[in-house]
């Protein structure tokens, strides 16, 4: 069956994107709360209350919140589950400049983009008609309305549901993904309570055209992971009128970036896709206000994407190009000053600069090693006492922060690299038919696509891995339990500010799938979702795709 929804769609996702919801911002609890009173109107909820719920985000540096809709079918008696999910924050929108009062008025947007006369496919597409405009409309309030439109479809049809449906709306999407890890909880209570098998997750986060003649409508099985591997460096200060009697952290930094940047022998390859090289995120140092001494310790991060690597294998691979940046630094430092000392006519010694590289795990235990429990209940209160002193401090300068603190028992005080992890993971997920659940779950969507396929006019096509960072990552966990260690061994931050709950996921445990939503420029000023695939295709999709599961 094919539903005509483009209208009701439209209209729920016109009025999502109305509400800013910039992460970590109290519109997240309005968008959530025009999510809950949406659904509170339907006849369903009101007479079956506790499916419906809007729950305050555990462990969470300020107050927002997620909604959980829940529709049990009367086909049959199955206890089998699909979580539909998607994400109600935004990115900002300072980009926006001038025109930020616009920014959420999809009605108003797209005339004043006109009149920038930005480009010529922009002006095109808003001539055409076929786009919705506005932060959110893309990246992914319209995702989230094809679900609420479902939700209220299965309540009205219980009778085509052999089984439950369960929406989650999640905030924090953007940043820390607080939503996603409170939905797990309520998943896992929903579970226990009505004793559930969940059989697939549905997320419906937005996708765009690989190039500029791309034509085709994607949907993709599985999620490319995320690291974000770091590097603590700690050099030798110097005077700067004795610049070869010290060595300079931000040398060595900008070497790791030379080589680590956009480094296609980094890309990850998998199913015949490849993931973008990784990308520097953050080059910074310590120092404080200007000096002519040179700094003392730097540090950097870079974005790394995976589709089959697991933590261990990144962090030996990060570890090889610390290896290499430190080589190369000491080889050109002692190349310099040779020909240094030949101008000056001085005699040269070669520099004392030894190559010396820790993941944090190594570092940490030889901290132990060498100061026993006092070293690991100092770090830990600090740790502790830093979290709970400066709860919103950002993770990757808590991390750096509790580095700072280890050096400070180190005896041997010569340069060095420390390599750890300073962000919330986000694991790769492989669909692949290994067992019964992705099995149903390649067959289902694959069909639904085809039964949807003659009503676009555009090609609907399937790829192994979403390309973007999306709580897809949170459904399952694809990679060996074992080598997720070397994630919880890498972190400074994990168990005074961050655990990855394995517990929570394998509680849920199901594949993934995206069928989300289309446009162009996400995150951009000229964000806009493509209404005819978005607002009927989608949801066409995922409909069909839910009926043929829950038989």
């Amino acid at each position: 069956m094919y539903l005509n929804c483009l209208e009701e769609v439209k209209n729920i996702t016109k009025e999502l994107v109305k509400v800013p919801s910039i992460v970590k911002t109290d519109g997240e609890t309005k968008c959530a709360q025009k999510i809950y009173d949406y659904y509170k109107e339907i006849s369903y909820f009101k007479e079956n209350p506790e499916r419906l719920q809007m729950v305050q985000t555990i462990d969470d540096e300020i107050e927002r919140h997620i909604v959980v809709a829940h529709v049990k079918g009367t086909k049959g008696d199955s206890n089998k589950a699909i979580i539909l999910m998607g994400h109600l924050d935004t990115v900002g929108v300072d980009d926006f400049g001038t025109i930020k009062e616009y920014a959420f008025d999809p009605d108003r947007l797209p005339e004043v983009l006109r009149k920038l006369d930005l480009n010529e496919e922009l002006n095109k597409d808003i001539d055409s008609g076929e786009y919705m405009f506005g932060r959110g409309a893309l990246d992914m309030k319209s995702g989230v309305a094809g679900h609420m439109y479902l939700i209220k479809y299965f309540s009205e049809h219980p009778e085509e549901l052999n089984g439950h449906i369960i929406a989650l709306a999640e905030c924090d999407e953007e940043d820390n993904s607080h939503g996603i890890l409170t939905g797990l909880k309520v998943f896992k209570d929903i579970k226990e309570k009505e004793n559930l098998e969940y059989v697939a997750a549905i997320n419906a986060d937005y996708s765009t055209p690989y190039h500029a003649k791309d034509e085709n409508r994607y949907v993709y099985f599985g999620t490319i992971g995320k690291l974000l591997p770091s590097f603590y460096v700690v050099g030798k200060e110097t005077h700067v009128g004795q610049a070869f009697g010290g060595l300079d952290p931000n040398l060595i930094v900008a070497e790791l970036t030379r080589l680590i940047e956009l480094n296609p022998e980094l890309c990850d390859e998998a199913f015949g896709e490849v993931t973008i090289p990784p990308m520097s995120l953050k080059q910074a140092d310590f120092k404080e206000g200007y000096t002519v001494q040179t700094p003392i310790a730097a540090y950097s991060y870079y974005n790394f994407f995976t589709h089959s690597m697991s933590p261990k294998d990144v962090m030996e691979k990060m570890k090889e190009k610390a290896e290499e940046a430190f080589d190369n630094i000491i080889e050109y430092t002692n190349k310099s000053y040779k020909e240094f000392c030949k101008k000056g006519g001085h005699t040269y010694t070669k520099l004392p600069w030894k190559n010396r590289v820790y993941t944090w795990d190594e570092f940490y235990n030889e901290l132990v090693d060498i100061h026993g429990d006092k070293f690991k209940k100092h770090i830990y209160n600090f740790a502790k006492e830093l979290n709970n002193n400066y709860p919103t401090m950002d993770l990757r300068e808590f991390s750096a922060k509790v580095i700072e603190e280890s050096w400070k028992w180190v005896k041997d005080r010569s340069p060095a690299i420390i390599i750890y992890y300073s962000s919330i993971f986000s694991a790769r997920i492989e669909v692949t038919g290994k067992d019964e659940k992705e099995k149903n779950l390649l067959a289902s969507v694959n069909e639904s696509i085809d039964f949807v396929q003659k009503y676009s006019d555009k090609p609907i096509v399937t790829k192994m891995f979403y390309p973007y960072i999306s709580d897809s990552s949170f459904m399952t966990i694809s990679d060996d339990l074992e080598d997720l260690k070397a994630l919880e061994n890498n972190m400074p931050a994990w168990g005074t500010k961050y655990v990855y709950n394995v517990d929570d996921i394998l509680a849920i445990n199901v594949p993934v799938v995206n069928i989300g939503t289309f446009g162009k420029d996400g995150h951009k000023v000229t964000e806009r979702v493509h209404m005819k695939h978005t607002f009927e295709n989608v949801p066409n999709i995922t409909y069909n795709t839910i009926k043929k599961i829950l038989v």
